[in-house]
């Protein structure tokens, strides 16, 4: 059963930015979606994160997509080493590998990820980032890539795929073109 998870991003909601854009957009492609709003989002920590993620009726199945934004990004490396089953692909939007020197991140990164066992995981893990991101730096991205063997897609001059960098992204067509092109 084709099914998505979208993650929003620190201090954020699942009816901003482009998420509930893209919920309307895979429903219509025959996804079940599931667009939750993260515990205590100010400060994310991974622990309860995946706790809530992986308590409720969401099916983790071959056929899964996960699209992370930010924090939310992160956070799929957490759910990824918990589940049982190989996903179909991960999708994570502004990632980044450290708290940002921001502690209000510092729960993300309370252990350290082991990307070997995430990378088997998921079928693809796709990180798309911008080289103007003004939080997450692109080096981020690109090590976090390397450390999962996934594809990076940079989109020059999109600051941090939210409306807050440019009012466009109340829709994220080019993620979802990423999604449905394979």
């Amino acid at each position: 059963m084709k099914n998505a998870l979208v993650l929003h991003g620190t201090e954020d909601s699942p009816n901003s930015n482009w998420f509930e854009w893209l919920e309307v957009e895979l429903t219509k492609r025959g996804y079940k979606v599931w667009l939750p709003k993260l515990p205590e989002s100010e400060t994310p920590n991974m622990r309860e994160y995946v706790s809530f993620l992986m308590n409720n009726d969401f099916n983790y199945n071959s056929e899964t997509i996960i699209i992370g934004h930010s924090s939310g990004a992160v956070a799929i490396f957490g759910l990824l080493s918990k589940i049982k089953t190989k996903i179909n692909s991960a999708y994570l939007v502004s990632a980044f590998k450290d708290n940002l020197d921001w502690d209000a991140l510092d729960g993300l990164f309370e252990e350290p990820f082991n990307f070997a066992e995430i990378q088997d995981k998921a079928e693809k893990i796709i990180l798309i980032h911008s080289d103007t991101d003004p939080y997450g730096p692109l080096e981020d991205a690109k090590y976090l890539s390397e450390q999962v063997n996934g594809k990076l897609v940079v989109l020059k001059g999109q600051g941090h795929f939210n409306t807050g960098s440019n009012p466009k992204y109340t829709k994220f067509p080019e993620l979802l073109e990423l999604i449905t092109q394979d």
